[in-house]
């Protein structure tokens, strides 16, 4: 996902057969792309299965059983709306013939809105990488956390006093992305990918597992049509905002939906290939949040954890409790570089173009640890990157609130990059007149999710706060 136009990074786990060659009549990429309907869906179900799922039995708490489906299933219809719109800005000018592609979300934001939109479009993309580091941060602080829990409550009993702080184990996380961090291209390793997809769907399973499991030991579907009760109506209200935000934060197509659109072969046209694979990673997905949500909520109802694996509604058995948080950690250690190392790329090429002739910048110390294959050192590298994971691991230290950091992480960058953006390139690659009843609709659309956008920010900001300093 690139940053900018000279970025290079991909998706880690593309096409293995998506390869670029040079050539000698245009100074641009010619790419072999081999990719089909199942290899797209098997990226975009790869990218979007992944830690939101784990507070979606806590969302679905909060809305009770008729609004918590129907939230997801709104949520699906708007993600998929906005993927569909994406398919016609793939290519530009012209969506159908081109001749320019456009590769990522924000190459395609500036080609088709221009510098001004491009650049507002590049913070929300660096909000989004930034956002994923706290929240992955947190996460694995806590599934690390659960596993020492699990082993305590097995050896001296589910009433026992287990209790650890999360803020060594952040820490411990910290150190790990730091040493990880120097390995040069690590996030393009071809078995990251791998890793990451089976970690997801092995943790997600488990989760949903382990609800059914409960439901049936218990006898009773648990929950209500309202859900959760409250102390006061306001605080309803400011519940149900969170849960809106920790739900936003599982549907992340549009980001990546472009990336995996760049590897797939025509004919057929890509766009047609797009709209079969959105609609079925879309019905995919979207059925393994319900599972998720309604087993967890069934089997706990009013009781019903933030994180289903590491609120300890499961206590036995431990070890596939362990296995499945030791999963979520194995998953989030690549996925904090793969989002990570877009920013570390760009600001390392600002640094190399501001200062050419600086030797901290550019210089390479080859370092040989323990006899074992050479290592290359940079200076600037060890300072700039250690200095990233530090702010980061230091601002999930302050606000170590799983369910409100993601419903703020899930509002904040929703409305821009899954809504205004492709509706907005939407009607200018289609040249749709403001006045047109399909451009009031699109517009209408737009304030809406707007609206809903804003009210799940606030409400998780509010949650923040008041875990914070209430």
């Amino acid at each position: 996902m690139g940053l900018d136009e000279e970025s290079d990074s991909q998706m880690p786990f593309l096409d293995p057969n998506y390869v670029s060659s040079s050539s000698s009549q245009s100074s641009k990429l010619v790419l072999k792309r081999t990719g089909n309907e199942w290899t797209g869906l098997a990226h975009i179900i790869t990218a979007v299965i992944g830690s939101g799922v784990l507070s979606l039995a806590w969302s679905m708490a909060q809305l009770g059983w008729i609004a918590g489906p129907l939230t997801m299933l709104v949520f699906a219809c708007v993600s998929l709306t906005s993927v569909f719109l994406l398919c016609n800005c793939y290519k530009s000018p012209d969506p159908e013939t081109g001749p320019d592609r456009n590769g990522c979300y924000l190459d395609a934001v500036q080609k088709i809105l221009g510098k001004r939109n491009a650049w507002f479009c590049g913070i929300a993309v660096r909000i989004n990488f930034i956002k994923l580091a706290i929240v992955y941060t947190i996460t694995s602080a806590s599934s690390i956390q659960a596993i020492q829990k699990s082993n305590c409550y097995h050896d001296q009993g589910h009433k026992a006093t287990c209790g650890y702080d999360s803020t060594r184990y952040m820490v411990i996380f910290g150190l790990i992305q730091v040493i990880v961090s120097q390995i040069p291209d690590f996030p393009n390793m071809k078995w990251l990918s791998i890793v990451a997809a089976v970690m997801s769907f092995t943790y997600s399973i488990i989760g949903s597992a382990l609800g059914l499991a409960k439901v049936i030991e218990n006898g009773e579907i648990k929950g209500s049509i309202t859900g959760l009760p409250s102390s006061t109506a306001a605080e309803k209200v400011w519940l149900v905002a969170q849960a809106l935000g920790n739900i936003a934060f599982a549907f992340p197509f549009s980001l990546v939906f472009l990336e995996v659109q760049d590897t797939l072969k025509a004919p057929p046209p890509e766009k047609i290939t797009m709209k079969k694979v959105s609609v079925m990673a879309s019905s995919v997905t979207t059925f393994f949040y319900l599972c998720c949500g309604g087993f967890g909520y069934a089997a706990f109802g009013n009781s019903t954890p933030g994180n289903l694996l590491t609120g300890f509604g499961f206590y036995e058995p431990y070890w596939l409790v362990d296995f499945a948080n030791a999963c979520v950690i194995l998953h989030l250690v690549g996925g904090y570089q793969v989002f990570s190392q877009p920013i570390f790329a760009e600001v390392e090429r600002w640094f190399t173009r501001k200062f050419p002739d600086s030797q901290f910048v550019h210089k390479n110390h080859t370092l040989k640890p323990l006899s074992i294959l050479p290592f290359r050192l940079n200076f600037m590298r060890l300072f700039f990157r250690t200095t990233y994971v530090a702010i980061m691991t230091g601002v999930a230290v302050l606000f170590p609130y799983f369910n409100q950091v993601v419903g703020v992480s899930g509002a904040i960058t929703f409305w821009p990059i899954v809504v205004y953006f492709p509706v907005e390139m939407y009607l200018t690659q289609k040249r749709i007149e403001s006045w047109k009843s399909k451009a009031i609709a699109f517009r209408v659309f737009t304030m809406v999710c707007l609206v809903v956008t804003l009210y799940a920010f606030v409400g998780s900001i509010r949650g923040v706060i008041v875990a914070r300093f209430g």
